[in-house]
């Protein structure tokens, strides 16, 4: 095996002897630039970007990860992980990779009411193993997404406004930590580590295991009610007003989408600007009808599909995009919104704006204002996020084809603009939807303060010192690396 590539290395290659010890020690593939099996090891759901790393390890076990890591450290080599790569923010150049999906162990403990979860499991797998027992995650929206990831950025979910933030819900964590050492971590064990994971925790470690709590949830009163293009400024302000009014058994989102002019698109969709409300009610249908009086009273609709369903079902109120494709994002979690500013949102990302852009705007409050993690901005009533679909390595699919969207400036520009309207009530930003590069922007570091606030990011980052001192894992929330050193939301995606 030989490292035929050396542009792409950020740091000194490694010897081949060093690399056919850890060949030797792991029970997983090792793969170089130009194995048979590289380009697919590296690439995820995301494909705007893709890691290109030195040495990708696709770890079985824990133990593969502990000599992953000492290796790289050994080394002098930057460590990104990979899960599904939903939540890729930043692409490794050089260095070494972990993919950690062939990690796909679920237990579920029924009578203690948790399961436990390897890096590499997805939330469909965590609904399925749970449902039976009447139990059910606080997964998200998509099933394909990590949940690993996922809850270390917090978890805004399907339940979220009833149960809180998945990170809430975590009871112990395992974690290879920089020194190459295997850890079990729980809030007694060490609380300040712990608590730090729960929401800020991507580059601190490697998340090898997780055992989390589950709720009593076996049903849901959900699904959408989507409207049309000339009822989008008053089904968008009657949500506005509904959302001062719900319990918190009712979690919801609306988004805003100018659907291209596309033959693969369904007729309903194809060349239309629809408002989709997203309904997931923990209550009885009966009451979640009652609840949702005040938005069928905005008129007639496009679809109407709210239902009583099993939890499994889940997945079908937001009908999230299941292939692979490239795109970039950027949020605002907000203190509160007005119908102008988000009238003006619509605008500038409808049908005549200069690239495709979904709007969601998600309902927080509840049970997300409570918790002990370093989740960032619980006061936050509303998260605004905006995504946009790139071109990237989608229209090529090679490895020659993971540099910059000519799209991106115009998608960047547009989002900015966006995300102006609401600055009245921006509060910062949510780790879970910050999607794209952000380390290449101006204001990267702003990026990454905004995630926490100043007192939780200087926490994090002391606790990156002490934990991580050689800075193994060196890549920024925004992409970038910093000379504080903080936390990385990039060693880890989704």
């Amino acid at each position: 095996m030989e490292i035929n590539d050396l542009d792409l290395l950020s740091a000194a290659a490694p010897g081949s002897a060093s690399l056919a010890a850890l060949v030797a020690h792991v029970r997983g593939p090792v793969l170089v630039p130009g194995d048979d099996g590289y380009d697919a090891e590296r690439s995820g759901f995301q494909l705007a970007r893709r890691h290109r790393p030195a040495v990708i390890v696709g770890a079985r076990c824990a133990e593969d990860v502990v000599a992953a890591v000492r290796f790289a450290r050994d080394q002098g080599l930057p460590v990104a992980v990979q899960a599904t790569g939903h939540g890729l923010s930043a692409a490794t150049g050089g260095g070494l990779l972990i993919s950690t999906r062939r990690m796909a162990g679920v237990r579920v403990d029924a009578a203690a009411g948790t399961a436990h979860v390897e890096a590499g499991v997805v939330w469909g797998q965590a609904v399925e193993a749970a449902a039976p027992h009447g139990l059910a995650p606080l997964n998200g929206s998509s099933p394909g997404v990590g949940v690993i990831s996922y809850t270390l950025g917090g978890g805004v979910g399907v339940l979220a406004r009833t149960y809180g933030f998945a990170a809430d819900q975590v009871r112990s964590v395992d974690l290879v930590t920089a020194d190459g050492r295997l850890r079990h971590l729980t809030a007694d064990t060490d609380p300040e580590l712990f608590r730090a994971l729960l929401g800020g925790g991507h580059g601190l470690g490697v998340v090898t295991a997780m055992e989390f709590g589950l709720v009593p949830v076996a049903r849901l009163y959900g699904g959408q009610l989507v409207f049309g293009a000339e009822q989008i400024a008053e089904a968008s302000a009657a949500y506005l007003r509904w959302t001062e009014t719900v319990p918190d058994e009712l979690t919801s989102s609306l988004a805003l989408i100018a659907y291209p002019d596309l033959p693969q698109l369904p007729g309903s969709l194809r060349g239309r600007h629809l408002a989709h409300i997203r309904i997931a009610c923990t209550g009885s249908a009966a009451e979640g009808e009652r609840l949702v009086d005040p938005l069928r009273a905005v008129g007639p609709r496009v679809s109407d599909d709210l239902r009583e369903m099993p939890y499994a079902e889940s997945h079908t109120i937001h009908r999230d995009p299941s292939d692979p494709h490239a795109y970039d994002g950027d949020n605002a979690l907000l203190s509160g919104l007005d119908a102008a500013a988000l009238r003006r949102v619509a605008a500038l990302t409808g049908p005549a704006a200069p690239v495709m852009t979904v709007v969601q705007l998600n309902h927080l409050g509840g049970a997300l204002s409570a918790g002990t993690g370093a989740v960032g901005h619980r006061d936050a009533r509303y998260a605004l996020r905006l995504l946009s679909p790139l071109g990237g390595a989608a229209a090529g699919g090679g490895p020659g084809n993971d540099g910059p969207d000519p799209a991106l400036a115009t998608v960047r520009a547009l989002h900015a603009e966006a995300l102006a309207a609401v600055a009245p009530w921006r509060l910062g930003r949510s780790v879970n939807f910050l999607f794209g590069g952000h380390g290449d922007r101006p204001d990267a570091a702003e990026v990454a303060r905004s995630v926490h606030g100043a007192d939780e990011h200087r926490r994090l980052a002391a606790l990156k010192a002490r934990h991580d001192p050689d800075n193994v894992f060196r890549f920024h929330p925004a992409g970038a690396a910093t000379a504080d050193r903080t936390p990385a939301v990039a060693t880890s995606s989704g």
